[in-house]
């Protein structure tokens, strides 16, 4: 056989399986349809969706969210969850308001106890923020302040469980750190949660100046952004009528369930679905 008779068979071959690719494809295409308005706006929606900022209060930390951080990024959403430095009302909300101007896009905006006294500062006037969160958590108004809000009704049994520890502050004064004891804690702060557990978060609590308790609030973010609201029936920390009081003033969407003060630790489930309420209600 001659060299142009091969060479002419090799192109032929090679053509007849490009024009078999490209069929398939363009079968697959045409099988496929055009892309629908629904799928247009699922892409969207599935892009749009609000980065989830999550602030800890006193006794805890960064890592008592974690059982919902690990929720919350299995459904898409990008999770940030800041230490709250738990000095002082006014610097720690200064502190979260430049976290949350560092992040592009919508924010769902989520505070558990004494953080929500700092997300109700922090938030105001930022566009951005398209909905407060509050989990077992303070919602001030002007002029009050957490301490005041704890006490406003019978139940709270925190002040007996607390260790004061003094401190020394930048200016040479002293500060009185408040730490809940560690065989008081399970029992205060988490009474649902495993004994191993609760151990360990008795270990790694943050204390709170106890300035930052009694000093009022100066904004009040909830007044113009829409709230959600997760009271716990079981605190010992936040009496649940002190709770119910200030989500009915908040005009929050409010549930309730049988937990501890430590609900972002034994109960993840119900805070991140609180949390995907208010990411996926279009409401500002």
């Amino acid at each position: 056989m001659s060299k142009s008779i091969v060479r002419r068979s090799l192109l032929a071959t090679a053509a007849m399986g490009a024009a078999t690719v490209l069929g398939a494809a363009g079968l697959a295409a045409a099988n496929a349809g055009p892309a629908t308005d629904t799928d247009t706006a699922q892409n969207h929606k599935h892009q749009q969706k609000p980065t989830v900022v999550l602030v800890h209060g006193a006794f805890a930390e960064s890592a008592s969210w974690n059982g919902v951080i690990d929720r919350l990024e299995r459904h898409g959403y990008h999770v940030i969850a800041p230490a709250n430095p738990l000095r002082g009302l006014h610097s720690d909300a200064a502190y979260l308001a430049s976290v949350l101007h560092s992040v592009k896009g919508p924010v769902v905006l989520a505070g558990h106890s004494y953080g929500g006294s700092v997300i109700s500062e922090a938030a105001a006037d930022n566009k951005n923020v398209k909905a407060l969160v509050y989990i077992a958590a303070f919602t001030p108004d002007r002029g009050e302040s957490a301490s005041e809000l704890s006490g406003k009704f019978p139940g709270s049994t925190l002040g007996a469980t607390l260790n004061k520890v003094p401190f020394p502050q930048p200016d040479g004064s002293t500060g009185t750190d408040l730490y809940i004891r560690p065989d008081k804690f399970r029992g205060q702060f988490a009474a649902d949660v495993s004994a191993k557990e609760a151990a360990r978060m008795a270990v790694t609590q943050r204390p709170i100046a106890a300035n930052a308790l009694d000093e009022t609030a100066t904004a009040t973010a909830w007044k113009s952004i829409p709230s959600w609201n997760l009271i716990t029936r079981q605190d010992k920390n936040i009496p649940v009528a002190a709770q119910r009081w200030m989500a009915h003033r908040a005009h929050s969407h409010t549930t309730e369930i049988d937990a501890s003060h430590a609900v972002t630790v034994s109960q993840p489930g119900a805070v991140t679905r609180i949390i995907e309420q208010a990411a996926t209600t279009n409401s500002r």
